[in-house]
Formats: structure tokens, C-alpha cells, sequence
């Protein structure tokens, strides 16, 4: 039987949270049925059951600072979260950085690591159709622009359980397959497969084992289908 875990958030805080969350999910506008079908048995339980998408209200950044309040650990918590939602999919739009800085102005927090994290923006090569190479991992001996990054994200813990599930919901559980972006039956760009892709591909899977791991030893759950 589960074990009765007291949440340091409270339900409001949790469902801005997540609604902050669902509104960067979608911020770069390529947000599609099976996505919809992702999100929805994702949220569910956790936000608001029968979720609308269709007059879904996305969350302003000046609401989520109102309601996680002036704690600097809650939302630098927070915006370790978001950068890893628009980072679940490898590819960090522009559309998705703007949301992050205007969270992270909100919130009143330091863009520093942020910068960090900006160097993987997406992009394309007219030449090649393939994505900018500022996606992959610095070569072998030169400095790795991202550790910053790498040191602030590999700071997150998990300590609701609702949060828990999404983020193990949301990143996927083995590396995802290549896949091509498609628009009006035209292809726009071929992506490898994410591990391949994306340099802060073990900060994703480091959280989802963290989520898993407090859902099963602090929360006492049975994390089988989420395996």
C-alpha cells in the first residue's frame, strides 16, 4: 500500500506548477494528436480530469511567480523542471527559451546557467536538412560549454508525487527513435534518435530515475508501469 507522503507544495502550487509545465510543452506551436494523447494521460489524474485542450487557459509567468511565491529554491526548482520539459523531446526551440526567460524573470532569478543551456538552440542546416551542431556533445578535449548546465539540472529533486509521475511520464524510458518532422505532408527536418542529439540526454534519464526512485522508497508505490 502506498505510503502517505507529505508534499512540501501546496494543491495550488502543484497545479500552476504543472499547468507551467503543459503551457511550455506546446510553446513552440507543434503540438499534435498523439501529443494531446501524451499529455492528457499524463495530467489526468494530476490536473484537471477531461482536460480540454481546445480552451486549455496556458499559465502566465507572472502567475506561476505569484503562486509559488518569493521562495528562490521553490522556483529555481521549477525552472530546472520547465528546461527539462522543453528538453524532453531533444530539441530546445527558440519559442520555448523565450518562455523560460520570461519564467525566469518572473521568478527573479540569475539567466547565468541559462545561457548555458541556450547553446543548444534549434536550428536548421539548408544544406543538409539536419540540425545545427550545437545539438551535439562537444568533441573529445575541448571545453563543454554545458557544464553549467549540466552541474544546475543534476540539482533537481523531485518531492511531490504528482510531479514524480509526470516527469516519468513525460521522458520517455529508452532513448526515443529517429523521427522526421512532417507539416502539411512536407518534411521540414529528419531528428536522429534523441541520445544521439542531445548533449543533456543523461541529465533527462538521471531525473527519471530520481522521480522513480522517490516514488518508490519515499512514496511507496509501485513504479512497474512506469518502468
Amino acid at each position: 500500500m502506498p505510503t502517505v507522503t507529505q508534499s512540501p507544495y501546496t494543491p495550488e502550487q502543484v497545479k500552476v506548477w504543472l499547468r507551467g509545465l503543459l503551457t511550455l510543452a506546446w510553446a513552440d506551436g507543434n503540438f499534435d494528436d498523439d501529443e494531446k494523447s501524451l499529455i492528457a494521460s499524463i495530467t489526468e489524474d494530476e490536473l484537471a480530469p477531461g482536460l480540454d485542450f481546445d480552451h486549455f487557459e496556458p499559465v502566465t509567468p507572472d502567475e506561476v511567480a505569484q503562486v509559488l511565491g518569493d521562495d528562490p529554491a521553490m522556483g529555481e526548482n521549477f525552472l530546472r523542471m520547465a528546461v527539462m520539459v522543453a528538453l524532453a523531446d531533444g530539441v530546445y526551440s527558440v519559442e520555448e527559451d523565450t518562455q523560460i526567460q520570461a519564467l525566469c524573470a518572473a521568478l527573479k532569478l540569475q539567466e547565468t546557467v541559462l545561457n548555458s543551456v541556450r547553446s543548444t538552440l534549434y536550428s536548421l542546416k539548408p544544406e543538409n536538412d539536419q540540425l545545427a551542431a550545437g545539438l551535439r556533445p562537444p568533441a573529445q578535449g575541448k571545453l563543454d560549454p554545458l557544464k553549467p548546465a549540466r552541474e544546475w539540472l543534476d540539482q533537481l529533486e523531485v518531492h511531490d508525487p504528482r510531479l514524480a509521475r509526470f516527469v516519468c511520464k513525460l521522458i520517455p524510458s529508452q532513448c526515443p527513435f529517429e523521427r522526421d518532422v512532417v507539416l502539411f505532408k512536407k518534411k521540414l527536418v529528419h531528428i536522429p534518435p534523441m541520445c544521439k542529439i542531445n548533449p543533456l540526454y543523461e541529465q533527462l534519464v538521471g531525473l527519471r530515475f530520481r522521480a522513480l526512485s522517490y516514488l518508490a522508497d519515499d512514496c511507496g508505490e509501485d513504479v512497474t508501469p512506469l518502468l
